[in-house]
């Protein structure tokens, strides 16, 4: 599998994200790996259970006090059904006793017995039920931790999309994965391949067949306001099932990855709650249709994992996704479109400054030169350097792009177009 790119060589291969705090300084090109640590917005696998728990999320149960008012409210309810109850009961008592009573005692509002409604079509309802079995559980172990997580059967033999923080151990040393379906079973997994650059992994389960699977669904026409479906296992509670809409679309975002290393993903913001844990896990219209992956979570405090949903939510979109994904199952890598420059981080102004151009690259012979101030990707605004990468992320190898550039000391602009490659 491929190495961690390096920030200071960092080209559109990465597809950037400005976080919602600032970055460390430096330059950022195609390939890097200088640490990008962004306080507020984390990955989310939840802790290993066996591990020492974040601040925040030590214990998934009840707190005492909660416990406490929480029995003093079923006290309170109780006694409330149960004066109803008295009520009711002399008031047939009554009724059943008197002189003018000819009818036999019964009990009042009797309910009626039927079978479960079918959900409604169209409805969270409906597609929960269909969506859910082909989500699972991903908990894994290795001798430096543990991890905890969710993915989406994309194959019917057991292919399992998910998150690169939440089986990334498996990359780098022995390590033993284990999913839990749907209905319970639980099964080993194996680690199939990675890329730290896109948070995008791979797994398979093991001797299985037939499996239900999520389909891919179209995430270039999503609409801001679109609802839209998060499934996974928040806390370890899996199958939970939130509901929002698409909050934003070609959101660049950037999360730390640990170790120096960091992910850049062009994502969908959605409001639907997604806490520690939901990583990896599908994010589905409502037609069930697989249209990100749950990836990234802002958070208010600056202790990772120490605060849940704020309604700051970022999915990998699934075209990128799928693209990523097909390349880890069928290379054991994945690359990315660039244009073959290098851009800085630290420019003030909007746009992406070229701090450096790769000789024979598509920038070199498109004509861009260092000092050039990328501020348009076709129809697409490009205000910062992660924003640059992250958009040519999201086109294909080959695909030709329309760059609006100006030199950093004027203000005319004209166009570039660029055909991407993956050197």
């Amino acid at each position: 599998m491929n190495t961690p790119d390096n920030f200071d060589s960092y080209s559109s291969q990465l597809g950037g994200g400005t976080p919602p705090r600032p970055h460390s300084q430096g330059s950022q090109g195609e390939n890097s790996s200088q640490p990008f640590s962004q306080v507020g917005t984390n990955p989310y696998g939840a802790p290993n259970p066996t591990q020492p728990q974040p601040q925040g999320f030590a214990d998934s149960s009840v707190p005492a006090e909660k416990r406490k008012n929480g029995a003093g409210t079923a006290v309170a309810v109780a006694t409330v059904i149960s004066l109803l109850a008295g009520g009711g009961a002399g008031y047939v008592a009554g009724k059943a006793g008197s002189a003018d009573a000819t009818e036999p005692f019964n009990a009042i509002n009797e309910p009626s017995v039927s079978g479960p409604s079918e959900a409604p079509s169209g409805s969270v309802e409906e597609v929960a039920e269909n969506v859910l079995p082909a989500v699972v559980s991903i908990q894994i172990a290795s001798n430096a931790g543990g991890a905890e997580g969710s993915g989406s059967i994309i194959s019917s033999d057991g292919y399992v999309m998910t998150n690169h923080h939440v089986v990334g151990e498996a990359s780098s040393g022995p390590a033993v994965i284990q999913v839990t379906m749907n209905d319970g079973s639980k099964h080993e997994a194996d680690f199939v391949a990675s890329d730290v650059n896109t948070d995008i992994a791979v797994i398979k389960i093991k001797d299985v067949s037939n499996l239900p699977v999520l389909e891919f669904g179209e995430s270039d026409d999503l609409r801001v306001g679109q609802e839209v479906i998060a499934v996974g296992s928040p806390l370890g509670l899996s199958a939970t099932v939130t509901s929002g809409i698409v909050s934003a679309l070609n959101r660049p975002v950037r999360a730390s990855q640990g170790g120096g290393e960091s992910s850049l993903i062009d994502a969908i913001q959605t409001d639907a709650a997604i806490n520690p844990g939901n990583s990896g896990g599908p994010l589905v219209d409502m037609h069930g249709n697989l249209i990100g992956m749950n990836s990234v979570i802002a958070s208010l405090s600056a202790s990772e994992g120490s605060s849940g949903s704020i309604g700051l939510g970022f999915a990998i979109p699934a075209n990128f996704a799928k693209r990523v994904a097909d390349q880890l199952i069928n290379d054991g890598e994945a690359t990315q479109p660039m244009l073959g420059v290098q851009v800085d981080i630290r420019n003030p102004d909007n746009g992406a400054l070229v701090v450096g151009v790769t000789e024979g690259g598509p920038g070199d012979q498109a004509g861009l030169s260092e000092g050039d101030v990328i501020t348009k990707l076709n129809d697409r605004l490009i205000e910062s350097a992660d924003a640059l990468i992250a958009a040519t992320r999201s086109h294909d190898f080959g695909e030709k792009v329309t760059l609006e550039v100006h030199p950093r000391d004027s203000e005319e602009t004209r166009e570039v177009e660029v055909t991407l490659s993956s050197e």
